[in-house]
């Protein structure tokens, strides 16, 4: 038996709050939409792979090589150019070449495994790649062989205080040594 019409306002009270339930989550969903959209764009939700690339290597010069067929540059680094010269105590060093032949020991003919980032303006696929597990990318950084171009500030700033590779010596960054270079 229904006492004042109290089954019939339960009824209504329960119906208000599973509508206000529902209209809260859908007013929030645009807000929600929204954020996802701003974390993929800025790469924290699914990064843009265009493959996995895995193989036999053939070394270009310190952060580009050639894998599976795929010419790759390595992500988040820049190396001298292969005929860039650094100086040591006054006297030419031929870092280039010194960072070809780091990135050709670092894969000894073992097996690359690259993660496809990006493609840059060359047409050349922006990569990391690992042999073994180990960032080819980080290693090179961290021993100072290459400065860090939008990733590896820790493995750079390690180098740097030690006084490793290039940080032993005088040196234009690679970007601006490529400049002056250009035409040559």
């Amino acid at each position: 038996m229904v006492v004042n019409g109290s089954f019939a306002s339960h009824r209504r009270r329960g119906a208000d709050a599973l509508f206000a339930r529902v209209t809260r989550h859908v007013r929030a969903f645009p807000l929600i939409a929204l954020g996802l959209a701003a974390l993929a764009a800025a790469g924290w939700l699914a990064r843009r792979e265009t493959a996995d690339i895995a193989g036999s290597a053939q070394v270009i010069d310190g952060d580009s090589l050639i894998v599976a067929g795929v010419e790759i540059r390595l992500y988040g680094i820049d190396a001298p150019e292969y005929l860039q010269p650094c100086f040591r105590r006054g006297r030419p060093w031929r870092c280039g070449i010194d960072a070809t032949r780091t990135l050709r020991a670092l894969i000894a003919g073992r097996p690359v495994a690259c993660r496809s980032r990006e493609e840059d303006r060359y047409g050349r696929t922006v990569a990391t790649c690992a042999v073994d597990g180990r960032d080819l990318g980080a290693a090179m950084v961290a021993g100072g062989h290459a400065v860090a171009y939008g990733a590896y500030q820790l493995e750079e700033h390690a180098a740097r205080n030690a006084g490793r590779g290039l940080w032993s010596s005088r040196f234009e960054t690679p970007a601006a040594w490529r400049a002056k270079h250009r035409r040559q």
